[in-house]
């Protein structure tokens, strides 16, 4: 590895350009995405969070019906949800 700094240096304030961008990568639970809309200042105008947790736990109103109470916990742990994604 040559000498030199291991840190990129970056701005304290990144702007985005103005417009709208969706920008998505494969996490281990589905695809996690951003929606932002900017008019360019340093202030998102609108910012959005697709976490993929949510989709996986919808499908419990599916699985749920016609099992024991008591099952219910490993019908939603095999779901493999991240409760802190769902309320974005």
């Amino acid at each position: 590895m040559p000498d030199g700094p291991i840190m990129a240096k970056l701005p304290r304030l990144l702007r985005p350009r103005p417009g709208r961008a969706w920008a998505a990568v494969e996490s281990p639970r589905g695809m996690l995405g951003t929606y932002a809309i900017s008019d360019g200042s340093d202030q998102p105008f609108r910012f959005r969070i697709h976490d993929p947790s949510l989709l996986n736990l919808e499908v419990a109103s599916t699985l749920l019906p016609g099992n024991l109470l008591a099952d219910t916990m490993a019908i939603v742990s095999s779901l493999d949800p991240v409760m802190g994604g769902i309320d974005k």
